[in-house]
Parts: C-alpha cells; sequence; structure tokens
C-alpha cells in the first residue's frame, strides 16, 4: 500500500487517548466539527488563530489533526511537535504525528513514532491498530525493493441460477411463435451447491521513486454438484505501470482474460485500462478511468464486441476507520459482425458502497450496483428493441482467524428485469470463502 492511500487512525485510539488540556469555546467547536466529519471547515477556523494560540497544547493537537485530516501534513508535523515539546508523554500526539510522517513518505520516522506509541501499555486492540500502521509504513521503506503477494482461496456455496436462465418453464418468442415454448433444461435456470478454487500472485518492480511496473495473475475454478455442463473455469493476466506525480496516481494496465465453460474455451477478453486517481487528503479519493475490451466468442464468432466502459469514482473515509463509495459510468458494446446490430447496446450504471471494521478482526461489508442497457436494433426474435435493467446487492463479513488467514461469507441477490422474456431473470448465491495471503 502506497504512502498516499495511508488512512486515517482508528477510533479505538481517538477514545483511548483523550487530550487533558483545558477546552474553550474555540477548542470545544473545532473539537465538535472533527468529531463530526468536517475537518476542512476545523481547520479554517483554527489556521486563523495559530499565531496567536500556537503553543497551547489543545489547540496544536487539534490544529495538527486537522491539518492532517485535509492533506496538510507538514503543518501537522509543526503543530503536534509543538504538542510533544510541552507534553512528550501525549501518546495521542505521538500516534498523530506518526501519520503525519507517513503521509509525508518519512517512513522508517512513521514506524519509529508507531512502535514509541505501542510501548506506552496501550489497550491490546489498540496495538493491533498500531502493528497495521507499523506493517504499512514498512511496506513504504520497501517501496524501493521488487514486491510480491498472492493467496490461495477456497469457497463453497449454493447459487438458483447458475446459468442465469429465465426463472421459467415457458416463453413466449413472437418471431417464432405466438404460443409459448417449453425451455429446454439447459436453457432456464439451473439450481446447484458449487465449489471453488481460486489463487493470483501480483509483483511490483520499482522503475524509480515515483515509476513502478506492475503484473499479476488469477484464476479461479468452479465445480458444481450435479451440473458439470456449468462448471466454469477463469484466468487473468495484467500488465502495466503506474506513475505517482504528488497527489495524483496514474496507472495504464493491459489485461486478458479466458474462460472456459464444461472444459470448452468459451470466451477471449483482452483490452486496455487507464486510471487517473487523486487522493486530495487522508480522507477523499477521487478517480476517472476508461476500459476497451476486444471480445471474443470462440464458438460463437457472431456475438465478437467491441466493449467500452468509462466512469468516476469517489471514496470517503470517516473517523472511525469506515469507508464508503460510489460510482457511475457509461458503457457501449457494438457488434463486429455487420449484420447482427441488435446485439449492440448503449448503458449506464452505478455502484455503492461500504466497508467497516466492527473488532480489530472483523470487517463487514455490502455493495449494490444498477445497471441500464438500451440495445439499437430490433430484437428479429422479439421484434422489439431490448431493454434491460439490472440490480444487484451483496453483503458480508470477512473474519481474520490467524495471521493472513480470513473467513468471509457473504450472500448476493441479483435481478434483470427485461421486455424479452428469455433474459429476464433473478439469482440469489450464498458462500463461504477461505482465503490464504502470502
Amino acid at each position: 500500500m502506497h504512502f498516499k492511500k495511508t488512512i486515517c487512525l482508528a477510533s479505538l485510539l481517538m477514545l483511548a487517548f483523550q487530550p487533558a488540556a483545558h477546552a474553550d469555546t474555540l477548542t470545544d467547536q473545532a473539537r465538535e466539527l472533527l468529531e463530526s466529519g468536517k475537518s476542512t471547515q476545523a481547520f479554517a477556523l483554527l489556521d486563523t488563530q495559530e499565531s496567536t494560540r500556537a503553543g497551547e497544547p489543545l489547540f496544536d493537537f487539534l490544529l495538527g489533526l486537522a491539518a492532517l485530516d485535509v492533506g496538510q501534513n507538514t503543518r501537522a508535523v509543526f503543530a503536534l511537535e509543538r504538542v510533544l515539546a510541552m507534553d512528550p508523554n501525549h501518546v495521542r500526539a505521538r500516534a498523530e504525528i506518526a501519520r503525519a510522517y507517513l503521509a509525508l513518505g518519512e517512513a522508517d520516522t512513521a514506524r519509529k513514532e508507531f512502535e514509541t506509541v505501542q510501548k506506552q501499555g496501550v489497550p491490546a486492540d489498540v496495538s493491533l491498530t498500531l502493528e497495521r500502521y507499523i506493517a504499512a509504513a514498512r511496506n513504504v521503506q520497501d517501496q524501493s525493493k521488487v514486491s510480491a503477494n498472492g493467496y490461495l482461496e477456497l469457497t463453497l456455496g449454493y447459487d438458483t441460477n447458475l446459468n442465469l436462465g429465465p426463472n421459467k418453464s415457458t416463453v413466449v418468442i413472437p418471431g417464432i411463435s405466438s404460443a409459448p415454448a417449453t425451455l429446454s433444461k439447459d436453457s432456464k435456470a439451473n439450481k446447484d451447491n458449487f465449489g471453488q478454487l481460486g489463487a493470483g500472485a501480483n509483483v511490483r518492480i520499482p522503475v524509480s521513486r515515483q515509476v513502478a511496473v506492475l503484473a499479476g495473475v488469477s484464476g479461479t475454478e468452479r465445480f458444481n454438484g450435479h451440473t458439470d455442463q456449468f462448471d466454469l473455469g477463469n484466468a487473468d493476466a495484467n500488465l502495466g505501470a503506474v506513475l505517482t506525480d504528488g497527489k495524483s496516481v496514474y496507472t495504464l494496465m493491459g489485461q486478458s482474460s479466458h474462460l472456459v465453460v464444461d472444459k470448452d474455451r468459451y470466451r477471449m477478453a483482452t483490452g486496455l485500462t487507464g486510471q487517473w486517481q487523486y487522493n486530495h487528503d487522508s480522507r477523499n479519493q477521487f478517480s476517472l478511468y476508461a476500459q476497451y475490451s476486444d471480445l471474443h466468442y470462440l464458438t460463437q464468432d457472431v456475438r465478437d464486441a467491441d466493449r467500452w466502459v468509462g466512469g468516476a469514482a469517489y471514496a470517503h473515509l470517516w473517523r472511525d476507520n469506515a469507508v464508503g463509495y460510489a460510482s457511475i459510468y457509461l458503457v457501449n458494446e457494438k457488434p463486429q459482425a455487420a449484420h447482427v446490430e441488435f446485439l449492440g447496446f448503449d448503458g449506464f450504471g452505478a455502484r455503492f458502497g461500504a466497508r467497516a471494521n466492527v473488532t480489530p478482526k472483523t470487517i463487514v461489508f455490502g455493495n449494490f450496483s444498477f445497471e441500464q442497457r438500451r440495445h439499437v436494433a430490433v430484437d428479429p426474435a422479439f421484434l422489439t428493441k431490448r431493454r434491460d435493467e439490472q440490480y444487484a446487492m451483496l453483503v458480508g463479513a470477512s473474519y481474520a482467524f490467524e495471521k493472513d488467514w480470513t473467513v468471509t461469507p457473504q450472500l448476493s441477490l441479483g435481478r434483470n428485469v427485461s421486455n424479452t422474456a428469455l433474459n429476464e431473470y433473478h439469482r440469489e448465491m450464498v458462500s463461504v470463502a477461505i482465503r490464504r495471503e502470502f
């Protein structure tokens, strides 16, 4: 994790280390603004008074905290150094100045400060939080070295619609007949238990202080209990570069993905993704991205298509370590064959999600997504332009039961509403994954 992505100290630290100085109207107001997440207003309030009140431990502490939240890391260091000059045992100020050093890229100094805080008899749960920061500081120190990581994962679950088929036995296809057509077993929704194995590895190779080469591979193999005709295999590979320039991070990545159904190659996708990420401050992050994919269906060339996606995203970190994010995007898929224009569509979508630590070892998470698609030509089977609205929701939790080991139960719900009966369906899936990271 690059130091620009470093997050703030957990609320556990806020509760454990309260500044023991006399408060007044100004500092009370600033504290209320900080606790309600209004760091920009708090910094503006305190900044105007620094020349007259610098040297007061509580004022300097709150100024340092606000400055750190809005990305004024050097100002934060100066303010917190004044606090520690007056009170070297101010544990909270030392923890926050360590965070400021880490944000400035001074990883060695940050690590030493975090370790000093940890040695001062903090509660066990706070110590666990500090361990994560110490690890982050060590990771920043290693940015000049080649680094690699990987994982293995086993998932067991139950899926009510493996093949995304309609949840009915008959449909009317106007372009063929006005009488209902009976669907084959493989055409309608199939439910089954499944097991899935997954693995992946990533490597980061620094070229300079600002530039690094990234590469990764991953794959999954899914086996169904009774419907092996829908067994899936997937392999992905990516190669690209990342450039860090101040608060901006630019990424360009080439990608290739191969999907196998029942041991037969089904689809290959190759493409390119570009992203600009702007780390506004320690709590807010913005990004813009664009992606192109060449979709090639090995046994159905008529479905080959060019796919474009472009969008924007925003993420916010609350003081209690909860993270929320939202994104919107536009999508266009155009068939490469001239006589199947009805397979092409334009669309837009949105995603919303959040995650939060409920204990030092437990994270809960959830997300919701929506995508609307409008096809550009009349479908000859249904004598109309196809229109779809797809909804999906996921909730789950991840528990770290041992170092580098997590167990993650989750529930996924999906529904596609369409004016063409063959494409209308709902899907429910429950699963439990055990993951080992290296």
